[in-house]
């Protein structure tokens, strides 16, 4: 593979750090406080599934998400900023990458008839895809660094 300035595996490293840093700023912007306090971001988002056109979606959400709440809430924000310093420093990469391409993915799902969010998700659902597949953890990662994967 003939790249400019950086090798190949360079190139997927900086890919995969610019995700992490768009899933850490995902986490920066919530607002903490209405998600743990108030409910705010499950209450969103139960309104969204709560009119979703597929009936599957109305149904799991209510059994998975609605009964708990706070945990979701907890769930949602922390797995948000552990994949995002996953990406970053190169830890545990390929988990952090399947946790976030679950994670776009049922957001994708919920949010499918809101076309402002699909784009990003898409988009980071596809860079995690490539990024997987072309172990993005060769270079610049601690992954790389511990022998681990």
């Amino acid at each position: 593979m003939d790249t400019v300035w950086l090798t190949g595996a360079e190139w997927l490293a900086v890919l995969r750090v610019g995700l992490g840093l768009w899933w850490l700023e995902s986490w920066r912007h919530k607002d903490k406080k209405g998600w743990f306090e108030r409910g705010t971001g499950i209450a969103w988002a139960a309104d969204v599934a709560g009119k979703h056109r597929w009936a599957v979606v109305r149904t799991g959400f209510a059994r998975v998400v609605q009964p708990r709440p706070k945990v979701m809430a907890y769930v949602v924000v922390y797995a948000e900023l552990a994949i995002g310093l996953g990406l970053v420093f190169g830890f545990l990469t390929p988990i952090a990458l399947i946790g976030g391409l679950i994670l776009n993915l049922l957001y994708l799902v919920l949010m499918i008839h809101d076309w402002a969010e699909q784009g990003q998700n898409a988009m980071m659902a596809l860079i995690s895809f490539v990024a997987l597949g072309a172990m993005a953890w060769q270079s610049w990662s601690l992954d790389s660094a511990l022998g681990l994967f």
